[in-house]
Protein backbone atom coordinates (compact mmCIF):
# COMPACT_ATOMS: atom_id res chain seq x y z
CA UNK A 1 0.00 0.00 0.00
CA UNK A 2 3.37 2.54 0.66
CA UNK A 3 1.38 4.58 3.02
CA UNK A 4 2.39 5.52 6.61
CA UNK A 5 0.10 3.64 8.72
CA UNK A 6 -1.52 5.07 12.04
CA UNK A 7 0.24 2.96 14.86
CA UNK A 8 -2.76 1.45 15.84
CA UNK A 9 -3.29 -0.52 12.55
CA UNK A 10 -0.09 -1.15 12.32
CA UNK A 11 -0.23 -2.97 15.45
CA UNK A 12 -3.19 -5.02 14.04
CA UNK A 13 -1.34 -6.23 11.22
CA UNK A 14 2.06 -7.51 13.59
CA UNK A 15 -0.29 -9.01 16.47
CA UNK A 16 -2.20 -10.60 13.54
CA UNK A 17 0.22 -12.12 11.15
CA UNK A 18 -1.39 -10.04 8.42
CA UNK A 19 -0.07 -8.13 5.54
CA UNK A 20 -1.11 -4.46 4.60
CA UNK A 21 -3.78 -5.62 2.11
CA UNK A 22 -6.07 -6.57 4.70
CA UNK A 23 -6.91 -2.76 5.62
CA UNK A 24 -8.46 -2.44 2.11
CA UNK A 25 -11.18 -4.32 2.91
CA UNK A 26 -11.05 -3.63 6.53
CA UNK A 27 -11.92 -0.03 5.83
CA UNK A 28 -14.71 -0.44 3.94
CA UNK A 29 -16.55 -3.29 5.49
CA UNK A 30 -15.54 -2.95 8.80
CA UNK A 31 -15.33 1.11 9.63
CA UNK A 32 -19.08 1.77 8.70
CA UNK A 33 -20.39 -0.76 10.82
CA UNK A 34 -17.81 -0.17 14.08
CA UNK A 35 -19.43 3.59 13.44
CA UNK A 36 -22.49 2.14 13.89
CA UNK A 37 -21.51 0.83 17.03
CA UNK A 38 -20.29 3.86 18.22
CA UNK A 39 -23.34 5.55 17.51
CA UNK A 40 -25.94 3.00 19.07
CA UNK A 41 -23.35 3.39 21.98
CA UNK A 42 -23.36 7.42 22.48
CA UNK A 43 -26.90 6.67 22.32
CA UNK A 44 -27.68 4.36 24.55
CA UNK A 45 -25.25 5.92 27.37
CA UNK A 46 -24.15 2.85 28.77
CA UNK A 47 -22.06 -0.08 27.81
CA UNK A 48 -23.26 -2.55 25.27
CA UNK A 49 -22.33 -6.18 24.38
CA UNK A 50 -21.32 -7.12 21.03
CA UNK A 51 -22.00 -10.59 19.79
CA UNK A 52 -19.67 -11.77 16.77
CA UNK A 53 -20.65 -15.23 15.26
CA UNK A 54 -18.39 -16.61 12.76
CA UNK A 55 -16.80 -20.53 12.19
CA UNK A 56 -13.61 -21.51 13.28
CA UNK A 57 -10.80 -19.61 11.28
CA UNK A 58 -13.34 -17.31 9.57
CA UNK A 59 -11.32 -14.15 11.36
CA UNK A 60 -13.33 -13.48 14.31
CA UNK A 61 -10.80 -12.77 16.53
CA UNK A 62 -9.00 -10.55 14.32
CA UNK A 63 -12.43 -8.69 12.95
CA UNK A 64 -12.95 -8.33 17.14
CA UNK A 65 -8.91 -6.84 17.70
CA UNK A 66 -9.73 -4.24 14.43
CA UNK A 67 -13.14 -3.25 16.12
CA UNK A 68 -11.51 -2.31 19.03
CA UNK A 69 -8.49 -0.65 17.77
CA UNK A 70 -10.66 1.34 15.44
CA UNK A 71 -13.19 2.57 17.70
CA UNK A 72 -10.59 3.27 20.25
CA UNK A 73 -8.28 5.60 18.18
CA UNK A 74 -11.35 7.01 15.89
CA UNK A 75 -14.52 7.26 18.73
CA UNK A 76 -12.41 7.31 21.99
CA UNK A 77 -14.25 4.22 23.41
CA UNK A 78 -13.05 1.92 25.93
CA UNK A 79 -13.23 -1.34 24.05
CA UNK A 80 -12.52 -5.20 24.55
CA UNK A 81 -12.47 -8.17 23.45
CA UNK A 82 -13.26 -11.66 24.79
CA UNK A 83 -13.34 -14.69 23.14
CA UNK A 84 -15.86 -17.66 24.17
CA UNK A 85 -12.98 -19.59 24.21
CA UNK A 86 -11.72 -18.39 27.12
CA UNK A 87 -14.15 -19.66 29.16
CA UNK A 88 -14.06 -23.15 28.34
CA UNK A 89 -13.99 -25.28 31.71
CA UNK A 90 -10.76 -26.79 32.91
CA UNK A 91 -9.39 -29.81 31.83
CA UNK A 92 -10.01 -31.52 35.17
CA UNK A 93 -13.73 -30.93 34.70
CA UNK A 94 -13.64 -31.97 31.17
CA UNK A 95 -12.52 -35.09 32.15
CA UNK A 96 -14.95 -34.97 34.72
CA UNK A 97 -18.09 -34.38 32.50
CA UNK A 98 -16.60 -36.79 30.19
CA UNK A 99 -16.90 -39.66 33.04
CA UNK A 100 -20.21 -38.31 34.37
CA UNK A 101 -21.81 -37.42 31.02
CA UNK A 102 -20.09 -38.78 27.97
CA UNK A 103 -16.73 -39.30 26.40
CA UNK A 104 -16.87 -36.88 23.77
CA UNK A 105 -16.83 -33.42 26.58
CA UNK A 106 -13.29 -34.02 27.42
CA UNK A 107 -12.84 -32.14 23.64
CA UNK A 108 -13.17 -28.71 24.36
CA UNK A 109 -15.31 -26.49 22.13
CA UNK A 110 -19.55 -27.36 21.97
CA UNK A 111 -21.65 -25.93 24.37
CA UNK A 112 -21.31 -27.80 27.83
CA UNK A 113 -17.66 -27.52 27.96
CA UNK A 114 -18.18 -23.64 28.98
CA UNK A 115 -18.11 -22.51 32.48
CA UNK A 116 -21.70 -20.26 31.72
CA UNK A 117 -21.38 -18.85 35.20
CA UNK A 118 -17.98 -17.45 34.97
CA UNK A 119 -18.77 -15.79 31.59
CA UNK A 120 -21.95 -14.31 32.76
CA UNK A 121 -20.00 -13.02 36.20
CA UNK A 122 -17.15 -11.31 33.98
CA UNK A 123 -19.98 -9.68 31.24
CA UNK A 124 -21.97 -8.77 34.70
CA UNK A 125 -18.85 -6.62 36.19
CA UNK A 126 -17.58 -5.44 32.65
CA UNK A 127 -21.39 -4.01 31.60
CA UNK A 128 -21.51 -2.81 35.17
CA UNK A 129 -18.46 -0.27 34.62
CA UNK A 130 -16.20 -1.94 36.92
CA UNK A 131 -12.46 -2.93 36.81
CA UNK A 132 -12.32 -6.64 36.13
CA UNK A 133 -10.02 -9.87 35.80
CA UNK A 134 -10.31 -11.60 32.25
CA UNK A 135 -10.03 -15.23 32.65
CA UNK A 136 -7.32 -16.70 29.63
CA UNK A 137 -7.36 -20.54 27.76
CA UNK A 138 -4.15 -21.45 26.67
CA UNK A 139 -5.21 -23.97 24.07
CA UNK A 140 -1.41 -24.86 23.62
CA UNK A 141 -1.71 -26.69 26.78
CA UNK A 142 -5.48 -27.26 26.67
CA UNK A 143 -6.46 -25.52 30.14
CA UNK A 144 -7.19 -22.20 31.38
CA UNK A 145 -4.11 -20.08 32.38
CA UNK A 146 -3.66 -19.58 36.38
CA UNK A 147 -6.39 -17.00 37.84
CA UNK A 148 -2.85 -15.19 38.93
CA UNK A 149 -2.55 -14.43 35.41
CA UNK A 150 -5.79 -13.34 34.28
CA UNK A 151 -5.94 -10.11 32.56
CA UNK A 152 -6.86 -6.88 34.69
CA UNK A 153 -8.98 -4.98 32.70
CA UNK A 154 -9.74 -1.17 34.49
CA UNK A 155 -12.91 0.12 34.84
CA UNK A 156 -15.08 1.55 32.06
CA UNK A 157 -15.38 -0.60 29.78
CA UNK A 158 -17.63 1.21 26.76
CA UNK A 159 -18.24 -1.76 24.26
CA UNK A 160 -17.64 -5.60 25.10
CA UNK A 161 -17.03 -7.47 22.21
CA UNK A 162 -17.60 -11.41 22.75
CA UNK A 163 -16.88 -13.49 19.86
CA UNK A 164 -17.59 -17.26 19.95
CA UNK A 165 -18.06 -20.10 17.01
CA UNK A 166 -21.43 -21.17 18.71
CA UNK A 167 -22.92 -17.51 19.61
CA UNK A 168 -26.51 -17.30 18.46
CA UNK A 169 -26.71 -20.90 18.17
CA UNK A 170 -30.06 -22.14 19.12
CA UNK A 171 -31.60 -25.67 20.26
CA UNK A 172 -32.76 -28.40 17.35
CA UNK A 173 -35.54 -30.25 17.02
CA UNK A 174 -35.12 -32.94 18.95
CA UNK A 175 -35.94 -35.00 15.55
CA UNK A 176 -33.11 -32.91 14.03
CA UNK A 177 -30.49 -34.56 16.06
CA UNK A 178 -31.41 -38.55 15.22
CA UNK A 179 -29.44 -38.88 11.96
CA UNK A 180 -26.01 -38.18 12.54
CA UNK A 181 -23.81 -35.62 10.53
CA UNK A 182 -20.60 -37.25 10.35
CA UNK A 183 -18.59 -40.46 11.38
CA UNK A 184 -17.79 -38.70 14.74
CA UNK A 185 -21.32 -38.79 15.59
CA UNK A 186 -21.74 -41.82 14.38
CA UNK A 187 -19.32 -43.65 15.85
CA UNK A 188 -18.98 -42.33 19.27
CA UNK A 189 -22.23 -40.54 20.23
CA UNK A 190 -24.19 -43.81 18.31
CA UNK A 191 -27.24 -43.43 21.17
CA UNK A 192 -26.99 -39.65 20.62
CA UNK A 193 -26.85 -38.53 24.39
CA UNK A 194 -23.59 -36.47 23.63
CA UNK A 195 -25.65 -33.92 20.68
CA UNK A 196 -28.50 -34.34 22.96
CA UNK A 197 -26.88 -32.88 26.09
CA UNK A 198 -25.25 -29.74 23.73
CA UNK A 199 -28.59 -29.33 22.33
CA UNK A 200 -30.22 -28.94 25.79
CA UNK A 201 -27.47 -26.34 27.29
CA UNK A 202 -27.95 -24.65 24.26
CA UNK A 203 -31.87 -24.08 25.47
CA UNK A 204 -30.95 -23.65 29.10
CA UNK A 205 -27.51 -22.04 29.22
CA UNK A 206 -26.60 -19.82 26.05
CA UNK A 207 -30.58 -18.52 25.02
CA UNK A 208 -30.09 -16.28 28.47
CA UNK A 209 -26.83 -14.89 27.43
CA UNK A 210 -28.26 -14.03 24.44
CA UNK A 211 -31.11 -12.03 25.50
CA UNK A 212 -28.12 -9.44 26.88
CA UNK A 213 -26.68 -8.75 23.25
CA UNK A 214 -27.48 -5.56 21.73
CA UNK A 215 -26.24 -5.99 18.49
CA UNK A 216 -25.24 -9.37 16.65
CA UNK A 217 -22.44 -9.51 13.89
CA UNK A 218 -21.59 -12.80 11.60
CA UNK A 219 -18.85 -14.19 9.64
CA UNK A 220 -20.93 -16.19 6.77
CA UNK A 221 -18.81 -19.07 5.33
CA UNK A 222 -19.57 -20.22 2.48
CA UNK A 223 -19.79 -24.15 3.70
CA UNK A 224 -18.41 -25.65 6.61
CA UNK A 225 -15.98 -27.43 3.45
CA UNK A 226 -14.24 -24.12 4.33
CA UNK A 227 -13.58 -25.18 8.18
CA UNK A 228 -10.81 -27.44 7.63
CA UNK A 229 -8.47 -25.78 6.07
CA UNK A 230 -9.05 -22.52 7.74
CA UNK A 231 -8.55 -24.61 11.13
CA UNK A 232 -5.45 -25.48 9.76
CA UNK A 233 -4.36 -22.17 8.86
CA UNK A 234 -5.28 -20.87 12.52
CA UNK A 235 -3.01 -24.23 14.00
CA UNK A 236 0.01 -23.04 12.05
CA UNK A 237 -0.08 -19.56 13.51
CA UNK A 238 -0.69 -20.56 16.52
CA UNK A 239 2.07 -22.78 16.05
CA UNK A 240 4.42 -20.21 15.10
CA UNK A 241 3.67 -18.09 17.93
CA UNK A 242 4.69 -21.12 20.07
CA UNK A 243 7.35 -22.36 18.03
CA UNK A 244 5.47 -25.39 17.29
CA UNK A 245 4.14 -26.15 20.87
CA UNK A 246 0.11 -27.42 20.54
CA UNK A 247 0.43 -27.98 16.87
CA UNK A 248 -2.41 -30.56 15.98
CA UNK A 249 -1.79 -32.45 12.24
CA UNK A 250 -3.79 -32.70 9.68
CA UNK A 251 -5.60 -36.20 11.03
CA UNK A 252 -6.01 -34.69 14.27
CA UNK A 253 -7.44 -31.54 12.87
CA UNK A 254 -9.74 -33.63 10.60
CA UNK A 255 -11.38 -35.38 13.61
CA UNK A 256 -11.46 -32.30 15.90
CA UNK A 257 -13.88 -30.60 13.49
CA UNK A 258 -16.11 -32.88 13.56
CA UNK A 259 -17.14 -31.58 17.22
CA UNK A 260 -18.25 -28.64 15.35
CA UNK A 261 -20.09 -29.57 12.42
CA UNK A 262 -23.37 -30.19 13.25
CA UNK A 263 -23.76 -26.36 15.06
CA UNK A 264 -21.46 -24.78 12.67
CA UNK A 265 -24.01 -26.04 9.73
CA UNK A 266 -26.53 -25.09 11.69
CA UNK A 267 -25.48 -21.81 12.30
CA UNK A 268 -24.69 -21.17 8.45
CA UNK A 269 -28.44 -21.90 7.79
CA UNK A 270 -29.96 -20.43 10.37
CA UNK A 271 -28.28 -17.42 11.61
CA UNK A 272 -27.67 -15.40 8.78
CA UNK A 273 -31.65 -13.61 8.28
CA UNK A 274 -31.30 -13.35 12.43
CA UNK A 275 -27.95 -10.78 12.68
CA UNK A 276 -27.46 -6.99 12.87
CA UNK A 277 -24.71 -7.30 10.80
CA UNK A 278 -23.78 -9.83 8.23
CA UNK A 279 -20.65 -9.82 5.96
CA UNK A 280 -20.78 -12.80 4.05
CA UNK A 281 -17.47 -14.33 3.36
CA UNK A 282 -15.47 -16.25 -0.05
CA UNK A 283 -13.12 -19.26 0.57
CA UNK A 284 -10.34 -17.27 1.24
CA UNK A 285 -12.19 -15.14 4.17
CA UNK A 286 -12.83 -12.12 2.26
CA UNK A 287 -15.56 -10.21 2.21
CA UNK A 288 -18.14 -10.26 -0.53
CA UNK A 289 -20.85 -8.75 0.57
CA UNK A 290 -22.90 -6.80 3.99
CA UNK A 291 -26.47 -6.81 4.89
CA UNK A 292 -27.47 -4.74 8.04
CA UNK A 293 -30.84 -6.00 9.65
CA UNK A 294 -31.25 -3.01 12.41
CA UNK A 295 -34.08 -4.45 14.04
CA UNK A 296 -33.89 -8.27 13.98
CA UNK A 297 -32.87 -10.39 17.39
CA UNK A 298 -31.22 -13.92 17.73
Amino acid sequence: MGEQLPDWQSKVLKDNQLSAQYLVGARKWYNPVADLLAEHQNSAGRALLVAVNGSQGSGKSTLCDYLCAYLEAEHQLSCLALSLDDFYLTAPQRRQLAIDVHPLFATRGVPGTHDMGLLSRTLDSLLAGEATRIPRFDKAIDDRVPEADWEQVEAGVQIVLLEGWCLGASSQPIDALVTPVNSLESLEDEDGRWRNYVNAVLSEKFSPLYQRVDEWLMLQAPSFDCVFRWRLEQEQKLARRRQGEGLMDEAQIGRFIQHYQRLTEHCLQCLPPRVNHLFRLDVDRTVQSYSLNPGVRV
